[in-house]
């Protein structure tokens, strides 16, 4: 092997992200368990299986308790580190919570089993990282530092540089470069990775999606640059606007000094169950399997664009939608350039279609973007249009303090609030991150509609976590 040349590690998305990209979130539990084990034997560096929307979903299509899945899985999962996406302050919903919150969820995130905690925020505004970063080191989790990667006048190396160490100086245990879009060219990863591991000094994982084509591209020249770990799904829950597929990076890199040493025999097992499953979800498989050459023109992640027709086919026009992909860009440098990703890209696209149906840019603001402009959630990338700010919150000065410092503790109230339908912590928590969807849920529960196995509840023997 040479000198200084390590094998790549892979991350499994399959239970999060693969099934978020292309199944609307909606695999189940049930047809996870299943082949829980066999994909705990293939020797993942770590399973994405938490976090992002799948906390949302379980309770308001799903029928299911989020926390009860990950006490499952847990269960089954006793080899592989357990990994989740963490919105920083948005935690696991769409809007700042308040610092108790973030205590009480991270602390029982990693209870129940979570072991790697990728923490990002959609403005790249490291305020909004802080206390999660410090809670999940507090609590003895791997607290990953995310770059939510974009292209703009202002994104380059030097900025990413200067964000990766700060997230190091805050305690960041490793670098995630988070290509939501798929937009990162194979030399930009190549030049980010040499950058982050020659300055920074942290392990460095690359998560992409398949969008635009170019993911499998731009992981092999990150594995050239030095990456530690990719992100992939298996193939049968990968590609298009999922991740790149694992057996097919583990045969490029076979007979390399990068091998990633896993079995493509046992890959190919996990392979054709989920393909079965996948025909179990046909009606919300989102995937016509094609490149789409808008993520390059105009920096927007496939789900945006499936968001984009859903909102036209309701209003009756969908003939606006060149219209409106070419306003999202322009909407997007009055905002100053934020990253498109959860819930940033909900904001502008929302305000694209705004401007487009009304024929007058900003006629109208919706509450978030006013939001925005008023600094609530946090502090964009580069300087905002102030004349389109005027527009949106007229005189009214932006807070310049982090949006959490506005916010009063919510713990408390909301054990009042929910009252004797939660029976732990969790279901406070829950309550919390979504007081509609989750009293509903909890009230079902109740009634007996939801099976939870409370056995699990709190039992540590069941809680494994392995150092990262």
């Amino acid at each position: 092997m040479e000198k200084g040349v390590i094998p790549v590690k892979i991350t499994d998305t399959t239970f999060r992200d693969g099934h978020q990209s292309l199944l609307a979130t909606r695999m189940k539990l049930e047809d996870m368990l299943p082949i829980a084990e066999q994909m705990d034997d293939i020797g993942f560096h770590s399973m994405e299986v938490w976090g992002g929307a799948t906390f949302d979903t379980c309770m308001r299509f799903l029928n299911e308790d989020p926390w009860e899945r990950l006490r499952q899985l847990r269960k089954s999962i006793k080899k592989t580190k357990l990994q989740m996406l963490l919105r920083g302050q948005n935690l696991v919903g769409y809007r700042h919570y308040a610092d108790d919150v973030v205590e009480a969820f991270v602390k029982k995130a990693i209870f129940n089993g979570i072991d790697i905690i990728r923490i990002f925020d959609a403005l790249n505004d490291v305020r909004n990282m802080e206390k999660a970063i410090s809670v999940t080191k507090k609590e003895g989790g791997h607290a990953q530092g995310t770059i939510s990667y974009t292209v703009s006048p202002f994104h380059n190396l030097e900025y990413y540089q200067k964000l990766a160490q700060t997230l190091k100086d805050m305690g960041a245990d490793s670098i995630c470069i988070k290509d939501m879009a798929g937009i990162i060219t194979p030399q930009m990863a190549f030049d980010l990775v040499k950058v982050l591991k020659e300055q920074v000094k942290l392990p460095v994982q690359l998560h992409c999606h398949y969008t635009s084509g170019m993911a499998s591209m731009a992981y092999y020249k990150a594995v050239e640059a030095g990456v530690d770990v990719l992100d992939c799904a298996i193939s049968s829950i990968a590609l298009s606007t999922s991740q790149p597929a694992a057996e097919t990076i583990v045969a490029s890199l076979q007979g390399t000094p990068y091998d990633s040493g896993l079995d493509l025999n046992k890959l190919s097992v996990a392979a054709e169950y989920f393909k079965n499953v996948r025909a179990k979800y046909k009606k919300f498989d989102v995937s016509n399997g094609t490149v789409d050459v808008n993520v390059l023109r105009y920096q927007i992640p496939g789900g945006m664009i499936s968001n984009f027709i859903s909102q036209l086919q309701q209003q009756n026009a969908l003939d606006k939608l060149p219209q409106v992909l070419e306003e999202v860009p322009r909407v997007r440098e009055d905002f100053g350039f934020p990253p498109l990703v959860t819930p940033s890209s909900q904001i502008v696209g929302a305000q694209a279609v705004l401007n487009v149906l009304l024929g007058e840019r900003y006629k109208m603001a919706t509450t978030e973007t006013k939001n925005y402009m008023k600094g609530l959630y946090g502090r964009p990338p580069a300087p905002v249009n102030e004349e389109v700010r005027k527009k949106i919150i007229g005189e009214e000065q932006p807070v310049n303090t982090r949006p959490a410092d506005l916010l009063e503790p919510q713990m408390e109230e909301a054990r009042k609030e929910i009252g004797f339908y939660a029976e732990t912590e969790e279901d406070v928590l829950s309550y919390v991150m979504f007081p509609q969807v989750g009293k509903k849920f909890l009230e079902e529960r109740l009634a007996g509609k939801v099976k939870v196995d409370f056995s699990l509840v709190g039992n540590e023997k069941n809680i494994n976590h392995y150092p990262v």
